[in-house]
């Protein structure tokens, strides 16, 4: 145990799921990073307050996020971090350092991975230090991190109309530096894409009093593309997020962690081929466990004798037909159970490993199948 790890009661939990959400994870070539907060309106040293944020008191937690907005993976902001990322945090500063220590778990492809990162994290040195181990970076970029030497100032691009676009190239580093004009003055430097193709996207006018054509350049399209997808995560958990209360410091991040858990696994429920909605996918897991860990209720009459009880409806339906890891296996201590195929009264020590329930070896494909 670290003693200055101030997540330490919830470290085994931390760590267990980011273990699972990196194994689980499918790799794809688009990720942005983005900063989440959890409610939490008590005192503890790592409370932050974000102005204009939905969720203005809480812990600050950095996440990693697919396209699809699954959590690959997490960093709950305890301050001067106790980590060892201070290499990292003098390079780049305290908000990206964590970024670079998640790249490095990532699962190696052959494709590059494509990260979308906004303007609290994006730096020169940060573009350089990725580009060079093979990641593409695009990300929009605050004024006091701008080379001197950029074309145009801010303040005499206001004045310029809508659409107006100038950019310069960093030969040497390879990052395009581009300033485009919509409703305000847009920065973004990236190390992927550039101007070209050109794009034709609509906007309203309020002096023409009509909708119009604005072009606009392709790294700040691709941008708005993927940045979104911590967004989506947060829009998903709040929305059926666990509501029970208490005033312990760590609840708030425990029911986080479940909600996010559960959100990870909708998603790869949906990439698997099947639907559900969000609430549907929470209903399921609660019948699930509420049918598993239920006690049985004591009908009238004499209590039956037999020792072979058949479990079966404990077992959910998409874990009975979802086949994966059904495997025969012998009953625990040498005891038997009795067959739960349907019209089949056999006793025996055979079992499904996943299902929990027994099932001789001529059932055993039957009661998988649909």
């Amino acid at each position: 145990m670290d003693p200055q790890d101030k997540m330490w009661k919830l470290r085994p939990i931390i760590t267990r799921l980011q273990e699972s959400f990196l194994k689980y994870y499918r790799p794809t070539e688009h990720m942005n990073y983005d900063e989440s907060m959890m409610k939490y309106f008590g005192r503890h040293n790592c409370k932050q307050f974000i102005r204009g944020k939905p969720i203005r008191f809480g812990y600050k937690v950095w996440c990693l996020n697919s396209e699809n907005s699954y959590l690959v993976n997490f960093d709950i902001y305890q301050g001067k971090s106790p980590r060892p990322n201070e290499p990292y945090e003098a390079a780049f500063g305290k908000a990206a350092a964590p970024l670079v220590v998640m790249l490095d778990k990532l699962p190696t492809r052959n494709l590059p991975y494509q990260l979308y990162v906004d303007n609290l994290f994006t730096s020169f040195n940060l573009l350089v230090y990725l580009k060079e181990r093979g990641y593409g970076v695009t990300g929009t970029i605050r004024e006091n991190r701008v080379p001197k030497d950029f074309p145009l100032e801010k303040k005499s691009m206001t004045k310029a109309n809508r659409g107006t676009l100038v950019a310069k190239i960093d030969k040497e580093d390879g990052i395009i530096l581009m300033r485009w004009i919509d409703n305000a003055v847009v920065t973004v430097a990236s190390t992927s894409y550039g101007m070209n193709p050109i794009q034709q996207v609509k906007r309203y006018s309020q002096t023409e009093k009509k909708i119009i054509q604005v072009p606009r350049p392709h790294a700040i399209g691709m941008y708005n593309k993927y940045m979104g997808g911590t967004d989506r995560m947060d829009e998903d958990l709040v929305r059926y997020r666990i509501s029970i209360r208490s005033k312990k410091w760590y609840w708030s991040i425990l029911t986080w962690l479940v909600d996010a858990a559960i959100n990870n696994a909708w998603i790869l429920y949906k990439c698997s081929g099947r639907q559900s909605t969000n609430l549907n996918f929470r209903r399921e897991i609660a019948t699930t466990y509420l049918k598993k860990f239920k006690n049985s209720p004591k009908g009238a009459g004499r209590p039956s004798t037999s020792k072979y009880s058949v479990s079966l409806n404990r077992v959910s339906d998409d874990i009975r037909y979802d086949t994966v890891n059904h495997l025969i296996e012998h009953v625990p201590n040498k005891k038997r159970r009795r067959c739960a195929g349907e019209g089949c009264s056999s006793v025996g020590r055979t079992q499904c490993a996943k299902c929990g329930v027994g099932l001789c070896v001529e059932c055993f494909v039957i009661f998988h199948k649909q």
